[in-house]
């Protein structure tokens, strides 16, 4: 029997630019790609972000044989709705408070060059902690990468968190370009992999934040996964079509 084998994405920075949208060439490659292979995404944000990215949710399940949002907190195979699960049932509202609160001192006291609105967004499978706020325009995000290269800001928030609730069972994790992502230990992207490790033999994962510290370091160096480190949208065109290739 053949082996069977699934291509499994991260969102920003792999398949659209850092919540941008898809670009045509990519919805149309990614059709070709899933008629010789299936397909999977798991992304960190929300469904509603990923939709805003990728198309509606019916336009997704057609693209995808999996969708995970939430690191797969909430998941998709094709039309089936997955198990959810939820950081308030799995920590506790205290606890979920003791980090929120501290969070939003730390950000308090923090000189960036600015800041907006919308500091942590509660999602069902994790905090997204950011700094300059959820609610920045595209050119002050643009800002903020730039100013992180030079000045971190993400990173000494890490240290703390990873310093005042190391008893907590927390992972803490550089997100995207704005933000720290904060959920249960085993709650990263690694955690989609229970639906997929039985049904394939190889799994094929494309990310850009790879490196440790990043939200998809986990995934790429897992024992189940081939990981892939991407730099753009094309580049992970260019990849996935040499995996294509082999297969």
């Amino acid at each position: 029997m053949a082996e069977k084998t699934i291509l499994l994405f991260d969102v920003d920075g792999t398949l659209t630019l850092p919540r941008q949208s898809a670009t045509p060439r990519m919805l149309e490659f990614l059709k070709k790609t899933k008629k010789t292979v299936d397909l999977a995404v798991v992304g960190g944000s929300d469904l509603t972000k990923i939709t805003e990215q990728l198309g509606d949710l019916t336009q997704l399940q057609h693209s995808f044989n999996y969708v995970f949002s939430e690191n797969g907190l909430v998941g998709y195979q094709g039309s089936h709705a997955l198990p959810a699960a939820s950081i308030n049932e799995a920590l506790g509202e205290d606890k979920l408070q003791d980090v929120i609160n501290f969070c939003l001192e730390y950000i308090s006291k923090v000189k960036i060059p600015v800041k907006r609105g919308t500091f942590i967004e509660y999602r069902k499978g994790m905090l997204n902690v950011s700094p300059i706020g959820r609610s920045c325009s595209q050119a002050e995000r643009d800002a903020f990468v730039a100013y992180e290269q030079h000045t971190p800001v993400r990173a000494p928030l890490v240290a703390e968190l990873e310093s005042r609730f190391k008893d907590y069972g927390l992972k803490f994790s550089i997100g995207g370009q704005i933000s720290v992502d904060v959920f249960p230990i085993g709650w990263d992207k690694t955690y989609c992999l229970k639906y997929l490790t039985s049904a394939y033999d190889t799994i094929h994962f494309f990310g850009d934040k790879t490196a440790p510290g990043g939200n998809d370091h986990e995934i790429f160096e897992h024992e189940k996964t081939i990981g892939h480190t991407v730099t753009s949208p094309e580049d992970t065109i260019n990849q996935v079509s040499q995996v294509l290739e082999s297969l």
